[in-house]
């Protein structure tokens, strides 16, 4: 029989066992020790049935549960009770180790007692039989008695030998049988414990492949929601407009509605979205791979992760489930990594997108800061960049409503060298206070706000609403502003907003005043560059302590490298007075303003002993009547007009000569505040023609004209290069004509022109006449400055100059003011027999002690031969020998 039958023999309810004696036990056998062995041999028949074939009951017993055993036999009680089957095997999984143990002991035990029991029995019988032998030799003699005693006692000794003998083979047998049976107990126990894990791991599996197809559904049912949706929405969507015409929006559009307004309006949640996407990928492939292998939903979920991560992972898939759930998961993982990386790859390229167009923050202090964008920047940055030189460069930040780049390759073909100085250009507009704030407005040692080309009226408007943006940074402004204006109208307004902080600078007022300046005195627009740009001297206001209680007539000869022009009054408020008196002292904390190359180019050394000579003569420079074109109109015709009335001797003649009606031109001048009868010293004379028709400039006189200004016309003046090719053209055509009607002169010509060359002639006709040319595009100064035909204007570069003197130092803008004014002190050009004599020589301190006799500040000169003035002349102290043709550039009162 098999180990399982025995098993199966051994696993029946009831488990009654018994051992069959032996006929009797000797008394002395109570040394006889057993074995520790369970007693537990089968009373049931249907257990015997079981049992191995070989077995039989010890001493020939009879195995029927009616035949009562020698030995004590085990009760009921003593075996466990009966249970069901499922829980029987529970009991037995649970304390498997212990009923290897303890039933064995408690067995044998109880099997022990039994025997003793046995070995009593026989005990007694002995005893019974030897009480008998005494009984029957009563009768006999005592060497009978005694032979039959010792017979007797042989046969007995002989029998307890022999049946201790016995009893001695039947324990052995019995311990082999107790060792036998007690082995099948243990197969019996443990293929009782191997069919319960058998049984509780097909309940498991049966469990387990239920949870896998569950799984497996789910993520089938969760990959087709998506799909369900878009189709019901779009069912839902075409039904709708099917059954109402006038529906507007649909349902799948509202969907895409509040996706896109989702992805807009949040900043992260494009990457918030790939996460989800990520996750919901990793979960449904992990419950996908749960439901078609064998391991555990932990590790699917981390074979997900590994598939989606790496598509190459699922090679060693060997199922078509796996497989085809596999290539599914690594099939998402690519798509997934690929819209990563074109985010990535979008978030980077926005990153370097925002820094090439100027939308990341400026990041510096004690900057420049210049709004706007015109023709005068490039002129603008030149001046800074060489204001900047002599700190080794600085900042310049450049805020326009421009492409970054635009405005860089713009800037990169300006030919001029930076020295030094960086140029960070941003993409803004400066009525916006986030953009304002990214370019670090409130830390900008200066804000120069550009006025914008076109209609002058919107050009103010925007600065005017510009400056409002500046006073509403919560920060405040650590500068000034500089604005620059088109009209002189706005001027009041724009220094109302801005208060103490905004500096003004009026272009076309600027334009107008030194137009009539350079008109009345050839030359002078050539030293306006020359002080207004700082390429050679300029403005410096500084305080110096050692020349407290000095008279200012000894202050003008202290400065070896600068010349004095002004004092900044302390008593009177930080007021500048030009050209003060000779006997004004300094006092505590006056400053003293020079014309010098550099701000530390310069300081005040003992004084030198100087020579004051006598005028050669005292007199005052007679004003003659003159006669002045004006070819063109100008919005600010009417202030030119003002002023030049203030400047011209009585009886002058203003002709102006432009396509404007002479009824709407009186018109004009009269809603501008013109009053023209009031006009005092000129008189108006009205033509009207086009300035670039030779037919309409040959109607006029235009040889007895002693200044002609030609004026960037109002109709193309938004047109730089327009307005320049104009102004060109009339140029050109009005020395042609000049040249044709005036003598020819035989001399040597200037520069490298021949004498009949029609270059030359028109160098000859402005011999005669002055032309004053209002310019507009630098690139057109070139043409003029090569040809010598024209004592040109460059107003973009002057207007940038002043722009640029003034950011640099507020202060300079009141000295500008006083000398482009109709009253106070202005630049004059004097002739040189008003302080010396023909071949005198004298140092430039002499000169200037003469000019101080006439109430003058001489700030340089221009020799008879040279074509450049020089302004604050090196050597002061070196004597030279002059002439009386030469021209000295004086500060003086406005006569």
């Amino acid at each position: 029989m098999s180990l399982d039958s025995d098993s199966a023999a051994v696993s029946s309810t009831s488990r009654d066992w018994y051992f069959p004696s032996p006929p009797f036990i000797h008394s002395n056998s109570n040394s006889t020790k057993f074995p520790k062995y369970p007693r537990r041999f089968p009373t049931n028949p249907r257990q015997s049935q079981h049992l191995p074939p070989d077995y039989r009951p010890p001493f020939g017993g009879v195995s029927s549960p009616n035949s009562s055993p020698p030995f004590r036999s085990v009760s009921s009680s003593t075996s466990a009770p009966h249970r069901a089957f499922s829980h029987e095997r529970l009991r037995r999984r649970v304390d498997f180790g212990r009923r290897r143990e303890k039933p064995q002991q408690n067995d044998v035990n109880e099997a022990i007692p039994s025997v003793s029991d046995g070995v009593s029995g026989r005990r007694s019988e002995v005893s019974s039989a030897v009480s008998g032998d005494k009984f029957l030799g009563n009768g006999f003699n005592v060497r009978w008695k005694m032979a039959f005693f010792v017979a007797i006692a042989t046969t007995v000794f002989s029998s307890v030998v022999y049946q201790n003998f016995c009893l001695h083979i039947q324990v052995n047998e019995l311990q082999e049988h107790i060792s036998k049976l007690e082995f099948t107990l243990q197969a019996y126990n443990l293929s009782d414990s191997t069919e319960l894990i058998s049984s509780f791991g097909q309940q498991s599996d049966l469990h387990s492949k239920t949870l896998k197809r569950l799984a497996l559904m789910v993520s089938l049912t969760l990959l087709s929601m998506p799909v369900l949706a878009f189709k019901y929405i779009d069912y839902v969507s075409r039904s709708r407009s099917s059954e109402n015409i006038s529906e507007e929006v649909s349902l799948n559009k509202q969907l895409a509605y509040r996706v896109d307004l989702f992805l807009s309006v949040h900043p992260y949640s494009k990457p918030l979205a790939l996460l989800v996407a990520t996750l919901l990928l990793i979960f449904l492939g992990g419950l996908a791979l749960f439901g078609v292998k064998d391991d555990s939903l932990a590790e699917c979920l981390w074979l997900s992760w590994t598939y989606v991560a790496d598509s190459g992972n699922h090679t060693d898939s060997e199922k078509v489930g796996e497989r085809l759930v596999s290539v599914s998961i690594s099939f998402g993982g690519m798509l997934i990594f690929a819209m990563m990386l074109g985010l990535v790859s979008d978030a980077i390229s926005e990153k370097f997108d925002s820094l090439r167009k100027g939308r990341s923050k400026v990041v510096e202090q004690n900057h420049t800061l210049i709004l706007g964008w015109s023709d005068k920047l490039g002129s603008l940055l030149n001046q800074l960049a060489i204001a900047n030189e002599s700190l080794g460069g600085g900042i310049v930040v450049v805020m326009a409503e421009r492409d970054k780049e635009e405005m860089e390759l713009d800037i990169a073909k300006m030919e001029f060298n930076f020295k030094g100085t960086s140029v960070i250009c941003r993409s803004g507009s400066p009525l916006i206070l986030a953009d304002l704030k990214k370019v670090s407005v409130s830390k900008a040692r200066a804000i120069i706000i550009l006025a914008e080309d076109g209609n002058a009226d919107q050009s103010d408007a925007r600065a005017l609403r510009t400056v409002l943006s500046l006073t509403g940074v919560k920060e405040g402004l650590r500068g000034h502003i500089v604005v620059e204006l088109s009209d002189l109208d706005n001027e009041v307004l724009v220094k109302l907003v801005g208060g103490d902080l905004v500096e003004t600078v009026v272009a076309h007022d600027v334009i107008g005043r030194l137009m009539i300046q350079c008109a009345r005195q050839p030359g002078l627009a050539q030293i306006w560059e020359d002080i207004l740009g700082f390429e050679n001297c300029e403005f410096y206001i500084k305080r110096w302590s050692q020349l407290d209680g000095m008279h200012f007539e000894d202050v003008l000869i202290s400065y070896p490298d600068a010349i004095p022009c002004g004092i900044k009054v302390a008593s009177l408020g930080g007021k500048i007075i030009l050209n003060p008196d000779d006997s004004y002292v300094l006092q505590e904390g006056d400053e003293v303003l020079v014309i010098a190359e550099d701000d530390d180019t310069y300081a005040p050394a003992p004084l030198p002993t100087v020579w004051r000579g006598s005028l050669p003569k005292d007199f005052i420079v007679p004003k003659s009547a003159e006669r002045i074109l004006f070819c063109g109109w100008r919005r600010d015709m009417e202030d030119m007009i003002m002023v030049l009335d203030a400047f011209l001797a009585p009886g002058s003649e203003l002709w102006m000569f432009n396509e404007v009606a002479e009824k709407e031109r009186e018109q004009k001048l009269i809603d501008g505040g013109l009053d023209i009868s009031r006009l005092v010293n000129i008189t108006l004379v009205n033509r009207e023609g086009n300035a670039v028709i030779r037919r309409h400039l040959e109607s006029l006189p235009l040889q007895s004209f002693d200044s002609i200004l030609i004026l960037a016309d109002e109709s193309v003046e938004d047109s730089a290069i327009q307005a320049d090719s104009r102004s060109l053209a009339t140029l050109l055509l009005i020395r042609d004509i000049q040249a044709k009607r005036l003598p020819m002169v035989t001399h040597v010509q200037r520069g490298s022109f021949s004498q009949g060359s029609w270059i030359g002639e028109m160098q000859q006709a402005s011999d005669k006449s002055v032309i004053i040319s209002e310019i507009l595009d630098p690139r057109t100064k070139n043409l003029l400055s090569m040809s010598k035909i024209s004592d040109y204007v460059l107003s973009n570069e002057l207007v940038s100059m002043a722009l640029a003197m003034v950011a640099e130092d507020r202060q300079i803008n009141d000295v500008l003011e006083e000398l482009f004014a109709e009253e106070g002190n202005e630049l004059q050009i004097r002739q040189a027999d008003l302080y010396l004599r023909e071949g005198e020589e004298l140092s430039f301190y002499e000169v200037l002690l003469r000019a101080r006799q006439r109430r003058e500040v001489m700030i340089g000169y221009r020799l008879a031969d040279a074509e450049r003035a020089v302004i604050n002349p090196p050597s002061k102290s070196k004597r030279q020998r002059w002439s009386v043709k030469d021209v000295f550039v004086v500060i003086a009162e406005k006569e």
